[in-house]
């Protein structure tokens, strides 16, 4: 941020050629993600009919979610440049807006790879907002969250890796990778009462978060 005189996504607002690679290589970790999550994880979309994919880039992940699941209407909540640059072919829709501030009404919010970029205050507005946006709908849904929860596997490779992405937020974001108790505590903060951790994503878990 001190040599480029801005934020990490600000600066790939304005850098046309970075922003690209940057979408590119998360859309890649989207599409590995999103296929091991639609293969192993159905049952955590059964009853939904609509969810929010907040901060979903290009739509990749949303796009997979619609496919395993064609009775789940999925948008997705984004910056106006990443809007811009997303390929719309009606699959999905895309919502210019700031998940710190508003998202849409939906049975389901997705929060992939997006909370640890921020500081714990910042979580907390983020999944109020995304409380909010759920608790509109009867019944009330949930939120799923795609992240690493650190400690939640002994293997040694895991660890390491959970580790070396704690290091890369604490360098170019506020955020950092959190244990159980952290999260704990912030889904307590955000208004939240029950959660369920499903470590089945390599170094990142599945959690789904309830009103």
């Amino acid at each position: 941020m001190a040599a480029h005189g801005a934020s990490f996504y600000g600066f790939a607002s304005r850098d046309a050629e970075f922003g690209a690679c940057f979408n590119e290589a998360m859309g890649s970790d989207s599409r590995f993600v999103a296929e091991t999550m639609v293969r192993e994880c159905g049952p955590v979309f059964a009853g939904l009919t609509s969810l929010v994919d907040a901060g979903g880039g290009d739509g990749t992940t949303a796009r997979a979610v619609t496919r395993a699941f064609p009775h789940v209407r999925c948008s997705v909540l984004e910056l106006p440049h990443v809007v811009d640059a997303a390929r719309a072919d009606g699959t999905v829709e895309f919502i210019v807006g700031d998940m710190l501030e508003f998202i849409p009404p939906a049975d389901a919010v997705l929060l992939k790879f997006v909370l640890h970029n921020w500081s714990d205050e910042d979580c907390v507005r983020i999944l109020k907002q995304s409380k909010e946006a759920i608790s509109t709908r009867e019944p009330k849904g949930k939120v799923i969250i795609i992240d690493v929860v650190l400690g939640s596997s002994s293997c040694k490779q895991i660890r390491e890796a959970q580790l070396s992405l704690d290091l890369c937020m604490m360098m170019l974001f506020p955020g950092k990778q959190r244990g159980e108790q952290v999260w704990h505590k912030m889904f307590l903060e955000a208004g939240f009462t029950r959660y369920k951790i499903s470590p089945v994503l390599g170094s990142r878990s599945l959690i789904e978060v309830f009103p």
